[in-house]
């Protein structure tokens, strides 16, 4: 009669065999290769001709407001009152509808000067309006 160890008979399988997995992965991995095209995709259009090109602006065309902390305004480097900012703009807008203004507040200054330049353009029907900001400051 044979005797039998223990030992053999309490031996767990130490290998595991990822040969399933690693086919599971990869299925999975062509699925999602050959979907992700799909579904980025968009519709196929034809869209309609028309409208114009997005006219380029000229050094002429920007005009630059600057408002002081004190209350101090400056349009392309002479200091006028708002009501000669107004008209200025008013007239400059009459000959030049691609008029574009660039107001530079300083951090100091109070928000009611600034509107005060975004009322009148808004009323003198200026649509090219911008706030200039200091990206470096931040």
């Amino acid at each position: 009669m044979r005797r039998f160890s223990q030992r053999n008979s309490l031996v767990t399988l130490s290998d595991i065999n990822i040969t399933p997995l690693l086919d599971l992965a990869f299925v999975l991995l062509i699925i999602f290769v050959i979907t992700t095209p799909l579904l980025e995709k968009g519709l196929d259009l034809q869209l309609p001709g028309g409208g114009h090109q997005d006219k380029q602006l000229t050094p002429r065309d920007i005009h630059v407001v600057e408002v002081s902390p004190q209350g101090a305004y400056v349009l392309d480097h002479k200091t006028m009152k708002l009501e000669q900012i107004g008209s200025t703009l008013e007239r400059e807008y009459r000959g030049n509808t691609n008029l574009v203004v660039f107001i530079r507040g300083d951090g100091n200054a109070k928000l009611k000067l600034v509107s005060d330049i975004l009322d009148r353009c808004e009323k003198i029907g200026i649509k090219g309006i911008s706030i200039r900001t200091d990206p470096a400051a931040h």
